[in-house]
C-alpha cells in the first residue's frame, strides 16, 4: 500500500505540489496523468527517496519511509530514459541490485528474471546493442531483481513503436499478477491508462485527485 499525506513541494522558479494526499491500496495498478511539467515525475521522486518532500509524509505498508534512502524503501523505479548503465551487460544490469545486497540466489534470479521477461539471449549484451523494446525490459528485469513491494514507471512505453507497444502493455500485466506488485504507472496516453489502470489518478495545478 502506498499513503502519501499531505506531501507539498516546490520546484525552483517552477510548480508546487500542494497538500497530496492519496492511498493506493496494496496489490493495485494505480496511473498517473496530467499535463507536462505538473510534477508527475517529482512526486514519483518523493515516493522513492530521491526528491524530499517540504513537508508531510511517505508511507508503504503502513511504515513511514519519508527519511529513508531509496535503498531501503523496497521500491523499484523506471526513469522515462529507463538509466541503463552504459558500461555493463544485461547479466550486469539486472543483477546490480542483487550483487549490492550480497543474494546467495543472484545468478539463478538473473537467469529466472531473464526467462520471464524474454531476454536470456541478450544476457552478455551493451545496451548500446539492444532495441528500444529490448532496453525496456532489461530496465524491468532490473528493477524487479530489487525484489521491490512497489514498482514507479514514468512514461516507461513512450519510446516503443505500436507493436512493440501492445506486447509491452501485456507484459506489464502479467507482471503486476505475477509479482504481486503495487504499481504508480505515469502516462500521457489515455489508452494506456484505459488498458492496465485500476486507479486513475490525475495531477494538475498541484493537486492530486481521483479520476472516474
Amino acid at each position: 500500500m502506498i499513503q502519501l499525506e499531505r506531501i507539498a513541494w516546490k520546484a525552483p522558479g517552477g510548480f508546487t505540489l500542494q497538500n497530496i494526499t492519496q492511498d493506493i491500496p496494496a496489490g493495485t495498478y494505480a496511473v498517473l496523468m496530467g499535463p507536462t511539467g505538473c510534477g508527475k515525475t517529482s512526486l514519483l521522486e518523493i515516493l522513492c527517496g530521491l526528491r524530499q518532500p517540504l513537508s508531510g509524509r511517505v508511507l508503504l505498508q503502513g511504515q513511514d519511509v519519508t527519511q529513508m534512502e531509496p535503498r531501503q524503501r523496497q521500491i523499484g523505479y523506471l526513469p522515462q530514459d529507463l538509466a541503463l548503465f552504459p558500461g555493463k551487460t544485461v547479466r550486469e544490469q539486472i543483477g546490480f541490485a542483487p550483487t549490492l545486497r550480497k543474494s546467495p540466489d543472484q545468478d539463478a534470479l538473473v537467469q529466472n528474471l531473464s526467462l520471464e521477461l524474454g531476454i536470456s539471449h541478450l544476457l552478455d549484451r551493451l545496451p548500446d546493442h539492444l532495441s528500444g523494446g529490448e532496453k525496456q525490459r532489461v530496465a524491468l528485469a532490473r528493477a524487479l531483481a530489487a525484489r521491490p513491494r512497489v514498482l514507479l514507471l514514468d512514461e516507461p512505453l513512450s519510446a516503443l513503436d505500436e507493436a512493440t507497444h501492445a506486447d509491452a502493455v501485456e507484459l506489464l500485466k502479467s507482471l503486476h499478477i505475477r509479482h504481486s506488485l503495487t504499481v504508480l504507472h505515469v502516462t500521457h496516453s489515455r489508452k494506456e491508462a484505459d488498458l492496465l489502470g485500476q486507479m486513475r489518478l490525475r495531477l494538475e495545478n498541484g493537486q492530486l485527485s481521483s479520476e472516474i
